[in-house]
């Protein structure tokens, strides 16, 4: 299953991460690779991503992996912000951002996370 593709809104590229779902430890991985080989094939700070986590789960080696991929592709991102989070994701989601040093803004809907995304185009 593909899990990160290149949407358009109002015109402005963006990679979006469908992490939606994700329960098993070897989906996370393998939505992860998909990531950094689409992101880290982008000329430095051009790419805007858009990650979806709803309704998924995670363990500390999902945790670790997510780490590895925020701080990787890091010096590829200019914007980043991420939706679905609650409970222990929102946990999960700030012990990512404090490690890897990013800044992703969390929102609840898909629609105002894209247009924020255009803003920082």
């Amino acid at each position: 299953m593909t899990r990160v593709s290149i949407i358009q809104h109002r015109g402005v590229v963006i990679a979006y991460h469908d992490f939606t779902n994700i329960a098993d430890h070897q989906e996370a991985l393998d939505a992860f690779r998909q990531s950094a080989v689409l992101v880290r094939a982008q000329p430095p700070g051009s790419v805007l991503t858009l990650t979806n986590v709803e309704g998924s789960r995670f363990n500390k080696d999902i945790l670790d992996g997510l780490k590895e991929l925020t701080s990787g592709n890091k010096p590829f991102v200019k914007a980043a912000c991420i939706v679905g989070l609650s409970g222990l994701l929102r946990v999960a989601y700030m012990a990512v951002t404090a490690f890897s040093g990013r800044q992703m803004p969390s929102f609840s809907a898909l629609e105002d996370a894209k247009d924020w995304l255009v803003r920082q185009a």
